[in-house]
């Protein structure tokens, strides 16, 4: 399973029962132990999925797709819901 550095947001979302969680952005990095990287905080599709979109390393995304969750940002609130998927 590929999640590189996101791992530990993969563990954490693929364990919890509830098909909805809410992260702030600190709670998140709490769990990884680095900092989000600023477009995460600033910018939406850092937080969406392109099929067919490809990168040298894993893509950050895959820690909540592996996880069958979707991630839906609320930049302003600054955090993030993650619905699992049916």
């Amino acid at each position: 399973m590929a999640v590189g550095i996101y791992g530990p947001l993969y563990q954490y979302l693929e364990h919890r029962y509830a098909d909805t969680v809410v992260l702030t952005f600190e709670q998140m990095e709490d769990l990884l132990g680095f900092a989000l990287p600023a477009p995460a905080r600033t910018d939406s599709a850092w937080w969406t999925y392109r099929d067919g979109e490809a990168t040298a390393s894993p893509h950050h995304s895959e820690a909540w797709r592996l996880a069958h969750r979707t991630a839906k940002s609320n930049l302003p609130a600054g955090n993030v819901l993650f619905e699992r998927i049916a």
